[in-house]
């Protein structure tokens, strides 16, 4: 009797349709994700980047350089190439500046690797050389950077200026770099130099005018409020007034739905009308008392109270902002009341001058002279609100680089000096090791002049004469050779005082590496295949109803697609839902 041969059973593992790839093939593949990645914002790097103009799915047009802002709204679906934009979002939010770099950096890492996988060199291998590269660099990085001495503030205003300057010079801001990086250091340091939160450097954005007209103030702007009748009448200008800010609604209020008066005789009616008026006027009584000549409150202040206020030369602001509430408390002191009741001079505010000021073609409340003033206030112009949006971004970016200078003054050459002295560093130190971490690092080490490479490309400079250039300065002990955009050729940036936080520079580069081991360390992808469903096959989502029509007979779907030939598709949580309903209605009929 002949056996049967030994079967396997077959074992179904993922459900049908879900597309696997693994190996070598899907690793490279996601290397090429990344790199086109890369490519897509390679040219905005330096201070001769190109812009990008991105138009989103409701037709608005966002123009930029910044890497961030670029791959944010890029929207990018490839899930390894998303991890750039995750490393770019991190960069951006921990230093503000460097998010091209970043990415740049990780890609090259990855294009330097490619070679390796292609040859079997094991991942882990080239993840150990990658980190012990990284640890060495780091090392290197903190000692050629240059402490700046705090204890000379002039000196050290002169360094926060710099770095802002150099923030600048690769945005649309680059020909007012004078006027805007002054003007960001003077707001960073109105802030609590321990806390530097930058969120209470405020922005106003005002179309019209040239960059020039752009303003700093020393204390809060906020634009006008909704108004009533009795608005213009009030007083528009005071010289140290006491500022009075509270969380109350100072109007007559209607009857909530469903309320119900019962009364007898219409004097009990007005009765409770009397009753609402007074109590408004004993809460405007109690503000008047207090000596506050400004007013303002995060609720609706009617026109009862406008009118109230403006008969006593008293200014008054309704619906202000929290962030801008915010503020205006951490200017002129005092505090929010939730109350009109028991307000002492304590909870009061002042400053040495309050106006409302015309902007351009708004009206703007501004408070000035603040004794204690922790805040400031941008009112940025310009031409369009695309450019005025993107000198916002640069100026954030340049806000924080001051901001980590001021916390971490640890300075380096830009330019690409820094980038040129480490790989230089790096290829010496791989020349005295053995096995195939000596490859790894010296690839690490080319990977890194891509920083300098795509300055010079984006320059229409030779980058191979350049780099040749850098090599050999560097070689010969210049630590901080770099590109010279305006002789398009190398100087000490140094000298030239083309500075940069260490931050920005040991956050990039840790970043760079983390994100390519993150990538070289996936070998398989395992894709869902509801992720690819269309909208009329797709299970329901939390937020989705299902409405359904059913009587003793009958269940129908409300919520279906129609597949284009009469047939209703229905997905599988409509019919598990309709399939519940009928034993419903059969358990139902089976009792009667």
């Amino acid at each position: 009797m002949s056996r049967l041969p030994n079967m396997q059973p077959t074992v179904v593992l993922l459900r049908e349709g879900t597309d696997s790839s693994q190996g070598t093939p899907q690793l490279l593949s996601n290397i090429s994700a990344c790199l086109a990645v890369a490519q897509t914002i390679a040219t905005t790097l330096g201070p001769r980047g190109m812009d990008k103009l991105i138009v989103n799915e409701r037709g608005e047009a966002t123009i930029s350089n910044d890497g961030a802002t670029l791959l944010k709204l890029l929207d990018i679906v490839h899930p390894a190439a998303r991890t750039l934009v995750d490393i770019a979002r991190a960069q951006d939010a921990e230093v503000g500046d460097g998010t091209t770099s970043v990415t740049l950096l990780a890609a090259e890492i990855l294009k330097e690797m490619r070679p390796y996988i292609e040859e079997g060199v094991g991942v882990y291998t080239i993840i150990k050389g990658l980190r012990e590269g990284r640890n060495l660099a780091m090392k290197k990085l903190e000692e050629i950077s240059v402490q700046i001495d705090k204890s000379d503030p002039a000196k050290f205003r002169d360094l926060l200026l710099q770095c802002a300057c150099t923030s600048m010079s690769s945005k649309l801001i680059y020909s007012q770099k004078p006027f805007f990086s002054k003007m960001v250091v003077d707001a960073v340091l109105t802030l609590d130099q321990e806390d530097l939160d930058e969120s209470l450097i405020g922005v106003k954005k005002v179309p019209g005018g040239g960059m020039q007209d752009s303003l700093l103030i020393k204390g809060v702007a906020f634009k006008k409020t909704f108004s009533y009748a009795g608005f213009e009448q009030q007083p528009k200008s005071f010289t140290n007034p006491k500022v009075l800010c509270l969380n109350v609604e100072l109007e007559l209020k209607a009857e909530k739905d469903n309320a119900e008066v019962r009364v007898n005789e219409v004097s009990e009616y007005q009765a409770i009308v009397d009753a609402e008026w007074q109590i408004i006027y004993r809460k405007l009584e109690a503000i008047v008392d207090t000596g506050a000549k400004v007013v303002l409150s995060r609720l609706p202040i009617g026109d009862l109270a406008t009118q109230y206020f403006a008969d006593r030369d008293i200014f008054c602001a309704g619906r202000v902002s929290n962030d801008d509430l915010k503020r205006v408390v951490q200017a002129v002191g005092g505090s929010i009341q939730s109350t009109c009741s028991d307000i002492e001079d304590k909870h009061l505010g002042s400053c040495g001058k309050f106006e409302e000021r015309q902007v351009g073609g708004e009206r703007f409340n501004i408070f000035e002279d603040c004794a204690n003033a922790k805040t400031c206030t941008l009112l940025l112009r310009g031409g369009a609100e695309q450019f005025i949006a993107e000198v916002e971004r640069s100026l954030h970016d340049a806000i924080m680089i001051v901001k980590r200078a001021i916390k971490n003054n640890r300075i380096v050459a830009g330019g690409g000096a820094a980038e040129m002295e480490i790989s230089k560093y790096l290829r010496d130190h791989s020349r005295t090791i053995m096995g195939k971490q000596q490859l790894i690092i010296g690839s690490l080490a080319k990977a890194l002049e891509i920083i300098p490479r795509q300055i010079c490309d984006n320059a229409g400079f030779d980058a191979t004469d350049v780099l040749n250039k850098l090599r050999m300065q560097h070689a010969k002990g210049d630590l901080w050779a770099g590109v010279d955009i305006e002789s398009e050729g190398v100087s000490d940036n140094f000298e030239k005082f083309v500075w940069e936080p260490v931050l920005v520079k040991s956050n990039a580069l840790s970043s760079a590496v983390e994100a390519a081991t993150l990538i070289l360390s996936v070998d398989e992808t395992v894709r869902n295949p509801q992720s690819d469903q269309n909208e009329a096959g797709r299970p329901a989502r939390k937020n989705d109803v299902v409405h359904t029509r059913h009587s003793e007979h009958s269940v129908t779907p409300l919520t279906s697609a129609d597949s284009g030939d009469g047939i209703s598709v229905l997905s599988a949580y409509q019919i598990s839902e309709a399939k519940k309903i009928i034993r419903g209605v059969l358990s139902l009929a089976f009792v009667i």
